[in-house]
């Protein structure tokens, strides 16, 4: 029955989206939607654990998103659907479990973008002082809305442009810092930071690979899905690893990290402080840098979009956010409504807390992604699966219990936002109940007939 309820509800929307997405296409758009997470964020958790401790965190969380990008890949290929987490929850667990994944990924992907615009603003303001960082942010998403809203196609290309810059601009990067790198400084004041830093740090760890689930979000966009998206998943997870790791261990080792550990432009001051403050390359390393920032931008608005498209498509929101544009095939309200709430977002936080917003909302939603998984082989063992997570249940699980070790350290350091956002979450669900509920069954179930 909820198979029939979603797919029924799902199958309402004309024109539907383009599918044009190749492999390459997937690995710039993954890769693009993280890597913003190399170059700002991730320090802030030196911060709180200094240079050990966040290692720590850090290989901690790369074991958890290994693990679950191996199971997640399943269920992108076996269902993919612009829903993503919101599609795998609700043939999972019925509307109530839709509900809790299509919000907790809201929150993942319309509080990212924010945080990136504030790097962009930060970056900018770095370069030229007389540009004002708010001002840059909020430029950023007038324009890459617009950029969204001509076409999947040409904001997949675009996509493949700013990504491979990004990583090239990271390599050259680790390149020039290299030779600076000493063992002693990685290892240097770290005496008063305890086992407690180490929790508290998983936010930061996490924003290094933060919304590569967003992929899913494009799976209807993908040609031959069976085969691009395990390829897509599998290259744009191997490609943040090395540059994640590559990147903190160099900057830690090239200096003192305690003069970077709270700043929104950290790449560029490493290599000021390694090069010389006049050296050209920091400043080149900060308009290059712009590039890794922009690829996650732009990605990210395709990701908030494509989820409110899909929960509005399906009764959730309003149906108005599920218009696609009869020209360019995008969900241009979706595009608009989403970057108004970034918006509010951006002028109402810090860098730091709108981070830890995301990462609750995105360790939400892999629990519940998770729980799905293991609730289909058990619901629907004869649904086509195209790539099945090895080490079954093994792998799976291992995500599961990282992803809740994360979840209940970041409520235990973060209580006030935790609240916030269960406090959202628990008022769009009597919403949700009051309003809404029913009349996704009545319709669904009236259509089915």
């Amino acid at each position: 029955m909820n198979r029939k309820l979603y797919t029924v509800a799902t199958d309402m929307q004309e024109p539907s989206l383009r599918k044009v997405i190749t492999t390459t296409q997937l690995w710039a758009i993954a890769v693009g939607l993280v890597i913003s997470g190399e170059y700002f964020g991730w320090n802030y958790g030196w911060a709180v654990a200094g240079t050990v401790g966040f290692l720590i965190a850090t290989l901690l969380v790369t074991v958890l998103y290994l693990a679950f990008i191996f199971s997640y890949t399943e269920l992108t290929t076996a269902i993919p659907d612009a829903g993503g987490p919101f599609a795998y929850a609700f043939r999972a667990f019925g509307p109530t479990g839709g509900f809790i994944a299509g919000f907790a990924t809201l929150i993942d992907f319309l509080m990212a973008p924010p945080a990136i615009a504030a790097a962009l603003g930060a970056y900018a303001h770095f370069l030229n002082p007389a540009l004002p960082v708010l001002g840059v942010a909020a430029v950023s998403y007038v324009v890459f809305i617009g950029i969204n809203i001509l076409g999947i196609r040409e904001a997949a290309n675009f996509s493949v442009i700013v990504t491979v810059l990004s990583v090239v601009e990271l390599l050259v990067f680790m390149a020039l810092v290299a030779p600076a790198f000493k063992m002693d400084n990685v290892l240097a004041h770290n005496e008063s930071f305890g086992v407690g830093g180490i929790f508290a740090a998983l936010p930061f760890a996490i924003w290094f690979y933060l919304a590569i689930e967003g992929v899913a979000m494009v799976a209807e966009e993908v040609k031959e899905p069976k085969k691009t998206i395990p390829r897509g998943y599998l290259l744009s997870i191997g490609t943040l690893v090395v540059l994640a790791l590559g990147t903190m261990l160099l900057c830690a080792g090239a200096g003192d990290w305690r003069l970077i550990s709270e700043l929104d432009y950290p790449l560029p001051e490493t290599l000021a402080l390694t090069l010389g403050r006049q050296n050209a390359w920091a400043k080149i390393f900060a308009g290059l840098g712009l590039f890794g920032l922009i690829a996650s931008f732009h990605a990210n608005t395709i990701g908030y979009s494509r989820q409110l498209y899909a929960l509005a498509r399906a009764g959730y929101l309003p149906r108005f956010l599920a218009q696609v544009n009869p020209r360019f095939r995008t969900p241009h309200w979706s595009l608009i409504v989403g970057g108004l709430i970034g918006l509010l977002a951006l002028f109402s936080g810090t860098t730091s807390q709108i981070i830890i917003l995301s990462v609750i909302g995105a360790l939400m939603m892999y629990i519940v992604s998770l729980l799905s998984l293991l609730r289909l082989r058990r619901k629907e063992p004869s649904l086509p699966r195209p790539f099945r997570t090895p080490y079954y249940p093994v792998i799976p699980l291992i995500a599961l219990a990282l992803s809740v070790v994360c979840l209940v350290a970041i409520a235990y350091y973060n209580p006030l936002l935790s609240a916030l956002f269960a406090g959202l979450m628990f008022g769009s669900w009597l919403l949700f109940r009051l309003f809404i509920l029913r009349t996704v069954q009545s319709t669904a179930t009236g259509l089915s007939k």
